[in-house]
């Protein structure tokens, strides 16, 4: 039964939502089972794939769904960040024959070409936020086993399904919409739940959110992309993080967290706060400098917390020597810059894609206007179409390595 007073301790982490789709909750993500409403263990589609390990208890709902030896028609995927591929080499392997599909300019990095850009733990608000420095970072290579939605935005497996692109937190994000009853399976477009938050994420408390900020690059895209999400007026809203909301409640949230986007969603300070990170076809292009103050004062910290243990063990050891023990203590250190991710330059064709991309032409590149200003601070109005994905298709730049924080 949907509500909008639910929590954690009130809900099953394996439930329906609606008729022809039920949520697993996977740890803090979740992924969703869809089939045909009057088709109750007929062909069905998984929407995500949940983090790392999870293949078994995946595949283990779906044969409580669907009866064993039934694999799904098609996996769909809103996004390639670990919390939603990171079951799918195992579900791949027990699945051989099942198809993946993600969004073009998802694609490079779900076939080994790009890593995404570094998450973000300056971002503040949270314990979820301030360990994303240790997420998995790789790109996932599921070779040809992954390919590119359909064109027309229909759903493969899903009749009276269609996709919508909602780049930001990723620049290949979709979203799943069934048009008859205004179903939405949003991914991480936005949240119902505080997901910088560790005790939030843990109580499931429901509300509104944005994307989690700490992996989402470009903020511009992000609000336009819930702004179009908002547009579709979801009677339910099945988020990436948090527990479906639904009807009137939901719409109102989403009506009155759209203005305070920029005050609500978008961080106070941050790696991509005020300039986004640029991708194409081929993968990331660029990725603005780290907040070096925060991890000189990161730094800092450490070294202090480094030296009193220091003290401390120094103190130790005259105790010892006074004793006529000799105390040894060694530790060596070194800083693992072995991890370096490089980024394709080539640029990509143009291609359709982004919120309302049909009725769009090319426009400037995604940190230049026309006249040379620097646009990685402006902000669409709402309501405006925002051409979104420009920024991934004909950004020009040089080769550039970015080593991870």
């Amino acid at each position: 039964m949907l509500s909008n007073e639910a929590n954690r301790a009130s809900t099953p982490a394996f439930d329906a939502v609606v008729p022809g789709l039920s949520v697993l909750r996977d740890v803090f993500a979740n992924l969703y089972y869809a089939f045909p409403q009057d088709q109750p263990q007929g062909p069905w589609v998984l929407i995500d794939a949940g983090l790392p390990g999870s293949a078994d208890k995946i595949k283990k709902h779906a044969e409580e769904l669907f009866g064993a030896n039934t694999p799904p028609a098609a996996i769909v995927l809103t996004h390639g960040h670990f919390d939603h591929v990171g079951a799918l080499d195992g579900l791949l392997a027990s699945w051989p024959d099942v198809p993946v599909y993600a969004h073009t300019l998802e694609l490079p990095y779900l076939t080994g070409r790009s890593s995404f850009p570094p998450p973000d733990p300056t971002v503040g608000g949270g314990m979820m936020a301030y360990l994303s420095f240790a997420y998995p970072k790789h790109p996932y290579d599921f070779g040809t086993r992954v390919q590119a939605l359909p064109a027309d935005g229909s759903v493969p497996g899903l009749p009276g399904w269609r996709w919508v692109h909602t780049p930001g937190h990723t620049f290949g994000h979709v979203s799943f919409f069934r048009e008859h009853d205004k179903v939405l399976v949003a991914g991480d477009a936005f949240t119902t739940v505080f997901a910088e938050s560790g005790t939030a994420t843990y109580t499931q408390k429901q509300e509104v959110h944005g994307p989690p900020a700490y992996f989402t690059p470009d903020w511009n895209a992000a609000r336009a992309s819930m702004e179009l999400l908002a547009r579709l007026e979801p009677e339910v809203a099945a988020t990436g993080h948090g527990i479906p909301m639904h009807g009137t409640e939901l719409r109102r949230q989403l009506a009155a967290f759209l203005p305070r986007f920029d005050e609500l969603a978008r961080p106070k300070v941050g790696r991509y706060a005020h300039q986004p990170a640029t991708a194409d076809a081929d993968g990331v292009r660029s990725v603005p400098p780290p907040l070096v103050n925060h991890w000189v004062k990161g730094l800092a910290v450490a070294g202090l917390a480094l030296t009193a243990v220091a003290l401390a063990m120094a103190g130790n050891g005259k105790k010892d020597k006074r004793k006529g023990k000799k105390a040894r203590s060694t530790s060596k250190g070194k800083a693992d810059d072995s991890y370096r991710a490089w980024y394709r330059d080539s640029p990509a064709p143009q291609g359709a894609s982004g919120p309302d991309w049909q009725s769009r032409r090319p426009g400037p590149f995604a940190d230049q206007s026309p006249h040379g200003q620097d646009t990685a601070t402006s902000q669409p109005s709402s309501g405006t179409s925002y051409a979104a994905d420009l920024r991934y298709s004909d950004q020009r730049s040089r080769k550039i390595e970015t080593q991870y924080p």
